[in-house]
């Protein structure tokens, strides 16, 4: 009744009067909604109509808060610190400045002095317990939460973050002892055995965490993050069609997403029934067009049938997405290699480089696409500038070996042949495989048989 006196009062341009409860409520349920203009509408004629109220300055104050007015925040929370120093609300509001200015430690000692003027602890420890988890004092943080949830079991936003500060700090076995004792005051709680049950994933004991999983969704048949866990923990346990019926309990509970579609399609690879994976994997990105694992998934699975068309198409989707992926440039590089387009794979090549993806099979990769191409100057120059990162690999002497004769640059080829034969003797079938006129060679032939006398 009162927001609609008030809505009408602004409406026709008229003046009512409100009692000081009726402004409380009606700035309270604007600043809920997050209709701001009106709670400062209200907080506005309020302190016209009740000049000398606390509280109505004290919703003064969180506006100016709210709109970043600090310094006009702070003067006005000063004079009513001088008018009621034991108000509560005083160091709260303090606290929030403190916190919006990163000083949490300034924060932590407002909100301290709050609760010694207040009835009503949890929210302040719930405060706290926050201010505690910017410091990352975790331990200390789990104090408070801990606390609030001592003032109401049924607290769930605090046991979701001491269940965070649990994880932080990687004291699992301590929460699933958290966890059971606070299971026996309240057992028909899915969130605390939904919990339990992560708990037990993480340390692989799947078989526990199943069973929590389990009473979570008994207790609650609509609880998809129940389902979810669930799902994920039979695909540990390589339960895969269970698995997939979880997933799809999911999705007919709520709008499909595309990770349980991955999900799904990972679970029927598994299961060796790619045509079913290639499905759910096509339905994620359809769902989510920017899913890149979707994309690879897609990628990877026709690579291993061989089809390289099609892992080609769907690897350049990827690439949209993230053209800076050094893996993507290398599976790109592969599938390209496959269809024996070799510009394409000096491309994904050249990227991974260009990317600080120095892997000695990028550079050897390159080089072999150069010599192939007849392009031996260029393999050179990739295979000299691999050995400044590489000294003496095998891999790469015996390329230059082949490369410098190819050249007819004996003296060097000889150099990186027996700088070969001293790293690794028996790579030097590479020489052979990829450099079959060098490795015929005279020269190279003799230096082979009396390395190979010498270190008999």
């Amino acid at each position: 009744m009162s927001l609609l006196k008030f809505e009408s009062m602004l409406k026709t341009n008229s003046i009512y009067f409100f009692d000081l409860l009726e402004f409380e409520e009606i700035i309270i349920h604007y600043l809920d909604v997050g209709k701001h203009s009106l709670a400062k509408k209200a907080v506005k004629l309020g302190l016209q109509q009740h000049p000398e109220s606390v509280d109505l300055k004290l919703l003064q104050v969180e506006i100016y808060i709210f709109e970043n007015e600090i310094d006009k925040a702070t003067s006005l929370l000063k004079k009513i610190e001088i008018i009621e120093p034991n108000n509560d609300e005083v160091y709260i509001q303090k606290a929030t400045i403190n916190s919006k200015k990163g000083n949490h430690q300034e924060a932590i000692d407002n909100f301290k002095k709050a609760l010694t003027f207040t009835d009503d602890k949890a929210d302040i420890w719930s405060l706290l317990g926050m201010e505690f988890l910017y410091l990352d004092d975790y331990e200390n943080a789990r104090f408070n939460f801990e606390k609030c949830l001592q003032e109401d079991i049924e607290d769930y936003a605090a046991l979701y973050n001491l269940m965070y500060c649990f994880d932080m700090d990687k004291e699992h076995e301590l929460a699933i002892r958290y966890l059971n004792e606070y299971i026996d005051k309240n057992p028909y709680c899915e969130i605390a055995w939904h919990q339990l049950g992560r708990q037990y994933f993480i340390l692989k004991m799947f078989t526990e965490a199943l069973t929590s999983f389990d009473y979570s969704v008994l207790i609650d048949e609509s609880f998809i993050g129940g389902y979810l866990e669930k799902a994920k923990t039979l695909e540990a346990l390589e339960r895969y069609q269970e698995a997939i019926d979880n997933y799809l309990i999911t999705l007919e509970l709520d709008d499909p997403t595309a990770f349980a579609y991955v999900r799904i399609g990972e679970c029927y690879q598994n299961l060796e029934k790619n045509e079913a994976a290639i499905s759910y994997y096509k339905k994620a990105v359809h769902e989510d067009p920017l899913l890149e694992r979707a994309w690879m998934l897609l990628t990877n699975l026709f690579f291993e049938e061989e089809n390289y068309q099609k892992a080609a198409y769907f690897i350049s989707k990827a690439l949209k997405i993230d053209d800076e992926n050094i893996f993507y440039w290398r599976k790109y590089s592969e599938i390209n290699l496959k269809l024996n387009f070799f510009e394409e794979a000096i491309e994904g090549f050249q990227k991974c480089l260009a990317l600080n993806d120095d892997g000695l099979e990028i550079y050897v990769g390159l080089a072999d696409v150069l010599t192939f191409l007849g392009e031996f100057t260029e393999a050179l120059d990739v295979l000299e500038l691999a050995k400044e990162t590489y000294t003496d690999f095998p891999e790469i002497n015996y390329r230059l070996t082949g490369l410098y004769t190819l050249l007819n640059k004996n003296k060097l080829a000889k150099v990186h042949f027996i700088k070969g034969l001293e790293v690794d003797y028996e790579f030097h079938f590479i020489l052979k495989e990829l450099f079959p006129t060098a490795f015929e060679n005279k020269k190279i032939q003799k230096l082979l048989f009396a390395f190979k006398k010498a270190t008999q």
